[in-house]
């Protein structure tokens, strides 16, 4: 799915450097699954001299059952915590059956739907960190009729190899959040040798 999104650069900095515009680009011609309700967002601005921002929403039957965003960050100084000069910053939440909240590998298994989306897509990456956390919610007293509810939250950055090797495609790694958002909803994967065709509601806002 090919999505709008702008470059936001930091305080202080120049218009943003060739491989950065070419690696926002790149974002730009991700595709999706056409659950996957994509745009672009503001991106923070005093994390990295340049950044770009995406947003999603994955929604079946006009019920949305999962967001999340994925950031890129750039520092052409570079930084060492990073181990390159592009960082990847990423969010997902689900809905999940509230009987997963209790099971002890659920956060090693939500982690893995990242680090194997990675994979599947070939996106190379390195010095990946994050979180994954559950979230419970129970009604009482005049709200006790509420059904229980549950949250899976995963927070992750990665470095992508690619940039500092002379590839600025970023693409795969858009690609494999969105199959982080679909699998931690619980959506089928799409089978070996298929293509999921992208529908036009995906895109929010005119492309570029």
């Amino acid at each position: 799915m090919v999505v709008r999104q702008e470059a936001h650069p930091g305080s202080g900095a120049g218009l943003p450097p060739e491989d950065f515009r070419v690696a926002v680009e790149s974002m730009r011609a991700a595709r999706l699954r056409p659950e996957v309700l994509c745009e672009s967002m503001p991106a923070p601005q005093r994390i990295a001299p340049y950044a770009s921002a995406l947003s999603a929403d994955v929604t079946v039957d006009d019920a949305d059952i999962g967001t999340g965003r994925i950031i890129l960050l750039h520092d052409p100084a570079g930084n060492d915590a990073w181990a390159g000069t592009f960082r990847f910053v990423a969010y997902a939440r689900a809905e999940i059956d509230p009987e997963m909240v209790t099971d002890p590998m659920l956060g090693a298994v939500g982690w893995s739907w990242l680090t194997e989306a990675l994979e599947a897509h070939g996106a190379e990456f390195l010095a990946p960190s994050g979180t994954v956390t559950r979230v419970a919610t129970e009604s009482f007293g005049s709200m006790a009729d509420e059904d229980a509810t549950a949250q899976l939250e995963v927070r992750a950055s990665w470095t992508p190899a690619g940039p500092d090797n002379g590839n600025f495609d970023v693409s795969a790694h858009v690609e494999a959040w969105g199959e982080l958002l679909c699998t931690a909803v619980g959506l089928e994967p799409v089978p070996e040798g298929v293509t999921a065709i992208p529908s036009r509601r995906g895109q929010r806002g005119p492309a570029q």
